[in-house]
């Protein structure tokens, strides 16, 4: 059965979208509807495509079929080409998914099956879900090296012609802590090799990339990338632009409204990413608070320890950093802030956060320690002479003028309005949560110069009426929900001496 291509303007986000008239010429959309999706075929390209019907003939003919902008980019083709259909047969790997439900342990085959087929988008959401939900269950150390490896194997392996290849990476959860883009440049005018690629904020209010999008172009060809690095020996690019592991990024969008976030599906996720980069040694940032991902040094060594465990059989490298994940880092939170907050820190700025500063350069000492000719104990004095002679700086104007310095510095959103204490007091606690999530009500990371700048930190004196923090937004819808919502709940706690912590309202 064969239709002409028809381009549907309409983002259906990873799902392929298939829309046939209720007229169809070729066939009666009714005996489909069993079905549920298609396999639209063109010259030994395919795809799976769940089914909607038509009546309005505008948006698709009778001898048409309707592919979204997913499926559309997917499959490749002009408008007007010819395409066949047929209905689609369930993959052979959701057997397997029915059995990692049941509660059996999966072989690496059968593994190895799911993510290809995840990859090549032959799973609807609800499948993808049904799989996470079960590994989330349960899953074995085999299942977790089975599952990182194929994860791996799955899109693109780099590869670098150096003996050491450096990484750094944090697991999240802690606004404001945009230490990679300082540790890079710091690393990178020592010498090593640092391809970093970064993700895009899903439910934080700014990723590297976001933010390093706001200095410099980060979409970079594979190629591209590697030119940079041969040029600067370090880049900070999007890791989805160049597919590594990309079942990760579906995994992952799946993962977020679920709430899912188990130490194995992370684990998989970040040391997945992390071979697919070719890096041979890799520091990960572990932040450690009471509104962080990790809560308590039990937590924190379990983790520890799974890593360890994924990276010796990987042959990487890794060191574990446990961080203070009590408060944000730095003032800046959203795109354009937090890019302010580090070219403070690489200018060696007066007024650049001292955390941020202060983190970086022990992120970084760690990551120079992977150098055989640096000894133990001698990287953080040699990062901080790479920042403050400015050798960090150059090596990262060098790095945006590389990948393509942006047109313009964008600024913080025009409309603004200061969160204020509603009693004296001392600042006891910061909600890492609230405060992100007052910041993506305001506009981060879509509108680059929405965010929260924030001015007190825990253990400092407040006096009633006293600025908390500040909240920018272009919108007047996204301005005046976050006030208003900022207004219910501030994610500050205030204490007097004797008096326990109490939240303001």
């Amino acid at each position: 059965m064969r239709l002409k291509i028809r381009r549907i303007p309409l983002d259906t986000l990873r799902e392929n979208v298939a829309v046939l008239a209720s007229n169809c010429s070729a066939l009666r959309p009714e005996a489909f509807q069993a079905f549920k999706r298609l396999e639209v075929q063109h010259d030994g390209r395919s795809i799976i495509a769940s089914l909607d019907i038509c009546r309005d003939l505008s948006v698709v003919g009778p001898d048409e079929i309707g592919l979204t902008e997913p499926a559309f980019r997917r499959m490749g083709l002009a408008e007007g080409d010819t395409v066949f259909i047929s209905p689609a047969r369930s993959p052979q790997s959701l057997d397997y998914v029915r059995t990692k439900i049941g509660g059996e342990t999966l072989n690496r085959h059968q593994i190895e099956s799911i993510v290809q087929d995840i990859v090549g988008y032959r799973y609807s959401d609800m499948e993808i879900a049904a799989f996470l939900v079960a590994c989330a269950g349960f899953l074995s150390t085999d299942e977790l090296l089975h599952l990182t490896f194929a994860m791996a194997a799955a899109g693109t392996t780099l590869r670098w012609d150096a003996p050491v290849v450096v990484d750094k990476h944090c697991i999240g959860g802690i606004p404001g802590n945009r230490t990679s883009m300082i540790v890079v440049p710091i690393v990178a005018a020592h010498g090593l090799i640092m391809p970093k690629t970064s993700s895009r904020a899903i439910t934080s209010p700014a990723g590297t990339a976001d933010t390093m999008e706001v200095l410099a172009r980060v979409d970079l060809t594979i190629e591209e990338m590697k030119e940079v690095v041969r040029e600067c020996n370090a880049c900070l690019v999007w890791g989805g632009h160049v597919n590594l592991s990309p079942a990760d990024d579906i995994l992952i969008g799946v993962e977020r409204p679920l709430n899912l976030d188990t130490r194995e599906q992370m684990v998989a996720s970040i040391m997945s990413k992390k071979k697919s980069a070719g890096s041979t040694h890799l520091v990960i940032d572990l932040p450690l608070g009471p509104t962080a991902k990790v809560r308590d040094a039990m937590e924190a060594m379990r983790l520890r320890k799974l890593f360890e465990f994924v990276a010796d059989r990987m042959n990487i490298h890794l060191e574990i950093v446990v961080t203070d994940g009590a408060q944000p880092v730095g003032r800046g939170i959203g795109p354009v802030l937090e890019a302010r907050d580090v070219m403070a820190v690489l200018a060696n700025d007066i007024s650049a956060p001292a955390d941020l500063r202060e983190k970086s350069l022990l992120l970084a000492a760690r990551v120079i320690e992977c150098d055989p000719a640096v000894r133990g104990g001698a990287g953080y004095e040699r990062a901080r002479q790479l920042l403050e002679s400015g050798a960090a700086m150059t090596s990262m104007q060098k790095i945006i003028e590389t990948q393509g310095r942006g047109p313009s510095a964008p600024a913080p959103g025009p409309l603004h309005a200061d969160v204020l204490a509603h009693a004296d007091g001392v600042v006891a606690s910061v909600d890492c949560l609230r405060i992100a999530q007052l910041a993506r009500l305001a506009g981060a990371p879509l509108d680059r110069g929405a965010g929260i700048d924030i001015f007190k930190r825990i253990g400092d004196r407040v006096e009633t009426g006293e600025p908390l923090y500040r909240i920018y937004s272009a919108g007047e819808s996204h301005f005046d929900f976050a006030v208003e919502e900022a207004g219910q709940s501030n994610g500050f706690a205030l204490a007097s001496t004797g008096i326990p912590a109490k939240a303001l309202q």
